[in-house]
């Protein structure tokens, strides 16, 4: 079964060292959506406001597969 590395960068590197094993691609996406939810709500707004976060996905060899982006902006309103 191939093995997955869930790195995260939010202004500094987080690497995965360990890695998972999971059937296929779909899956590590799945379980990158998930983690990343996870890292959201376990960290709060204010945490991550204003940085680009950001988590690749690579293979055993170091490869690239995937990236997942989130980050928050706040966007001033205006008031009628």
């Amino acid at each position: 079964m191939p093995r997955y590395f869930f790195h995260t960068f939010n202004g500094l590197a987080h690497p995965d060292t360990e890695g998972t094993e999971f059937p296929g691609l779909e899956e590590a996406r799945q379980e990158a959506v998930q983690t990343v939810g996870e890292i959201i709500q376990g960290n709060g707004v204010d945490s991550w406001m204003g940085s680009d976060w950001h988590m690749e996905v690579t293979d055993a060899a170091g490869q690239a597969l995937f990236r997942l982006r989130f980050s928050l902006e706040e966007l001033s309103r205006e008031t009628s």
